[in-house]
């Protein structure tokens, strides 16, 4: 089989390596063990742990959610974690160095907070633009998906941390995700969905993998012999565990036929009791127990968490530190992109004003500036110590003298949100007898607790009520709706009046739709400006329990009345008709963007298209900050000055903006996936499935590959992105069968960044007698430097798998040999020179 596409690191200059002394300990250690305490192994103890093993040196084993931060065992927002942009953002950097640096920050944070396994990176695709989770994976391309991914796994374990790819495999959507069976054409499996999986292996190794809850063509990934044990194992050669997402595994013996090692989480498991009962019964041989026992004892053993194994990283050769929150701002500068700059409205004019500072006076406009949202919702949250929002940030920025007012212009939601502005609360949490366990100040409505982490280390057995109550002083008077999140038993009260008074438990819901989804409206009370009024939220039922989850999580909810949003775009409009430069941040909600359930559109939430359509009428130099993890439409797009595009940008996001904004850096980033002008043109967008089936019917033909031959056209098609120079491409000549030289001239007045592409399409005239591919594909790309003028050179190899298709009837990946046009482009759509070349097979 022809190797795969080669990667940031090649497994020759990894910086870990296995001891070959490794084999020897993992089997001595093996022979010590019953089938009882080798099953125990296979089973999480707790939510996030493995078992120690005293008898053989096996320590305890812990995992974390890690995508952008490293939560730790606890749901605590006690305990803060350093939180960097989303990983689209990181893709949007299109630098896999950056992404290896993101690897040794979170690792870092792993090692401060006891933590051996990080459960990222998360390389599914972004097939539909409404997907849930879109924000957590990187791109809609499998290639930059996979460089952006060997990128991060080896910056984690150079640093003497698991990473773990997830999840495997086609789980690109959240609809019925638990039960849903995406049927994929054995090709479009192999060169879209599988291929940054086989690629971060080859070149990365990583020691997990996680296998998802979704079925693939009939079967559920964590009993999926075929792609578990035949493709990762057997054609990948991956060595490492494939551990279940939490709850995922249901059949103790497909599962572990299926190659399953680690059913999580604990202690109720298919695995443990279960799988030795198995073996017993003659269902489940004991050597493929042993064999995944092995695979978990060689984890441990790289980790430094098995006796008589040094890890495969020892402290001495770890990575020197690295600063988390310089590293934070500067990735998320590098991630913005910048998609319109008229006039060079960016960076802001700090000569030509008529302020002394050298900034004439700004707008900044929408909640969402002064409220930031810095991550996406479900378990990739975590709590950060600090937060900069984009008013903080350009407070702090700004020359003395600027004149900045801030204007919220709209309500971010179009129905209920947290408990928040004008709201005091505090959770009371009380035992069977009435009698207080704790109290704890809220910051907002929302109570997400772990059972092993409740206020005042509160005992959850004892745990009977919790009630939030508390004042709220409106700011407007008029009709206040209030709302409940969560599932149980509920007694909503404001100002004396009961609201609700109930049970909600709708049937088939999922647990993390529950927690994230839309709160549930449950009346209104007519309020007066500035007039405290008490509220009250009794959770008579508050414990939550699914599988070894176990916790609480409920929610106050709250919506202003309407018409209020007419005096506050009316606020806005004035503050923007006054300044020089108006700033609108709109953003999305985490009802909208979040793990549990997908999208249903892409329009912004409010009435925030209302907002920067009148404020742009009113100020010629509006610029619209983008806080969204997932493609949105934006109707305004052509009217405005400029569009800056911040994802979820994480804790030092503000900080970012206003280095971004003033110039002091450039925005670095481009698109990861296509941006429609509409849902209704994006060619693929499907995500809920049919009498359980979602079809990927487009085979593979997603992102940018569905564009090209699509009748209409994307508002920013992938690879799109601006900075502060200008880039003109003079030359491309092929240096080698596979490997290509471009020269690009840095044509502006200051010094910047860009990043070359590189794309391969069939010659024409031999389209039809090869497989049907798309247009035109990603085959490389780089970023260089250069100051004003002067002329840099990018080296680029093409990896032999972009020449490559897969042949479903005979099982190999099949060269296509022949003339390809090689194209140097600014993005997907925007090719500058060409060149021919010729692969022979």
């Amino acid at each position: 089989m022809a190797s795969p596409a080669d990667a940031a690191t090649s497994p020759a200059s990894l910086p870990y390596v296995d001891d070959p002394g490794y084999a020897r300990i993992v089997d001595a250690s093996l022979a010590e063990l019953d089938l009882d305490t080798k099953t125990g192994l296979l089973a999480g103890q707790d939510l996030w742990s493995l078992p120690a093993l005293p008898e053989i040196g096996l320590a305890s084993l812990v995992m974390s959610d890690g995508p952008v931060g490293v939560r730790g065992t606890d749901w605590d927002p006690r305990d803060t974690s350093l939180t960097l942009p989303s990983p689209t953002a990181l893709a949007a950097t299109w630098d896999p160095q950056l992404a290896r640096r993101a690897g040794r920050v979170l690792a870092q944070e792993a090692h401060r907070k006891g933590v051996h396994v990080l459960l990222a990176p998360t390389i599914n695709l972004h097939r539909s633009p409404l997907g849930g989770r879109h924000f957590e994976t990187y791109s809609e391309d499998p290639l930059l998906t996979a460089r952006i991914g060997a990128g991060y796994v080896t910056g984690v374990q150079e640093s003497g941390i698991a990473a773990t790819l997830k999840h495997f495999v086609a789980n690109d959507a959240e609809t019925d995700r638990f039960t849903v069976d995406n049927h994929v054409d054995e090709r479009a499996l192999r060169e879209l969905y599988l291929a940054p999986f086989e690629e971060i292996v080859a070149a990365a190794r990583p020691w997990l993998i996680m296998s998802a809850y979704n079925a693939v063509n009939g079967t559920t990934m964590t009993e999926h012999d075929a792609l578990q044990n035949g493709v990762a194992r057997g054609a990948w050669g991956f060595d490492g565990v494939i551990v279940s997402d939490w709850l995922a595994a249901r059949d103790t013996v497909a599962a572990i036929n299926g190659g399953l090692d680690v059913a999580m989480p604990g202690p109720q498991t298919v695995f443990g009791p279960a799988l030795a009962a198995a073996v017993r019964a003659g269902k489940v041989a004991e050597s493929t127990v042993d064999a995944a026992v092995r695979r978990v004892l060689l984890l441990a053993a790289r980790l430094g968490l098995l006796a008589g194994a040094a890890p495969a990283v020892p402290a001495t050769r770890r990575p020197a530190p690295v600063d988390g929150t310089a590293y934070a701002r500067e990735l998320a500068a590098r991630s913005f992109v910048l998609l319109r700059n008229e006039r060079d409205t960016l960076p802001l004019n700090t000569t030509a004003s008529p302020y002394p500072a050298g900034i004439g006076g700004i707008a900044l406009i929408g909640h969402a500036a002064r409220h930031a949202r810095i991550l996406g919702g479900g378990s990739a949250t975590v709590f950060p110590g600090t937060v900069v929002s984009p008013l903080d940030g350009l407070r702090a920025a700004l020359p003395e003298g600027t004149p900045m007012t801030w204007a919220q212009g709209a309500d971010l939601s179009d129905g209920l949100t947290p408990a928040d502005d004008g709201f005091t609360l505090r959770a009371i949490l009380r035992d069977a007898h009435g009698t207080v366990l704790a109290e704890e100040p809220l910051p907002d409505g929302r109570i997400r607790w772990m059972a092993e982490a409740l206020p005042g280390d509160a005992d959850f057995e004892a745990l009977q009520t919790v009630e939030v109550v508390g004042t709220f002083v409106p700011r407007t008077a008029g009709k206040h709706e209030f709302g409940t999140r969560g599932l149980g038993a509920f007694r909503l009260a404001v100002g004396g009046t009961v609201l609700y008074d109930g049970i909600h438990r709708p049937e088939d819901a999922d647990p993390l739709a529950a927690i994230t989804g839309p709160p549930v409206g449950r009346g209104t009370v007519a309020l007066s400006a500035g007039e405290p009024v008490q509220v009250s939220l009794l959770a008579s039922t508050p414990k939550m329990s699914y599988g070894s989850l176990r916790g609480v999580t409920f929610g106050l909810a709250h919506r202003e009345p309407d018409g209020q949003d007419d005096e506050l775009i009316a606020e806005a409009v004035a503050a923007a008709t006054a300044a020089e430069t108006a700033i609108v941040v709109v953003a999305t909600t985490e009802t909208v963007e979040s793990e549990g359930f997908d999208r249903t559109g892409l329009r912004l939430p409010g009435r925030q298209d209302e907002l920067v359509a009148r404020v742009a009428a009113a100020n010629p130099r509006t610029v619209v900050v983008v806080n969204a993890g997932a493609p949105v439409e934006m109707p305004w797009r052509d009217d405005v000055a400029a569009i800056l595009l911040t994802w979820f940008p994480g804790e030092q996001g503000g900080a970012a903006l206003a280095d971004v904004l003033l110039g002091h850096t450039e925005p670095g980033g481009r698109l990861p996936t296509t941006w429609p002008a509409r849902l209704d043109d994006a060619p693929v967008h499907e995500v809920t499935p049919d009498s359980g089936v979602l079809r990927y019917d487009e085979g593979a033909l997603i992102g940018y590959r569905a564009w090209q031959p699509h009748d209409a056209e994307p508002a920013y098609p992938f690879g799109h992105g601006l900075g502060y120079t200008d880039w003109q491409h003079e030359h491309l000549e092929l240096t080698g069968e596979r490997t290509a030289r471009v020269r690009v001239r840095n044509t502006g007045h200051r010094p910047g960044r860009t990043t070359v592409q590189l794309y391969v399409a069939p010659a024409d005239a031999d389209r039809a007698t090869r497989p049907a591919r798309p247009e035109r594909w990603l085959a490389g790309f780089t970023s260089v430097t250069a100051a004003p003028g002067e002329t840099a050179e990018a080296e680029i190899e093409l990896p032999q798998r972009v020449f490559q298709t897969w042949d479903a009837e005979s099982g190999t990946w099949s060269t296509v040999p022949g003339p390809y046009t090689l194209l140097a482009a600014h993005d997907a759509d925007s090719p500058t020179l060409t060149t021919r070349l010729h692969i022979t097979g």
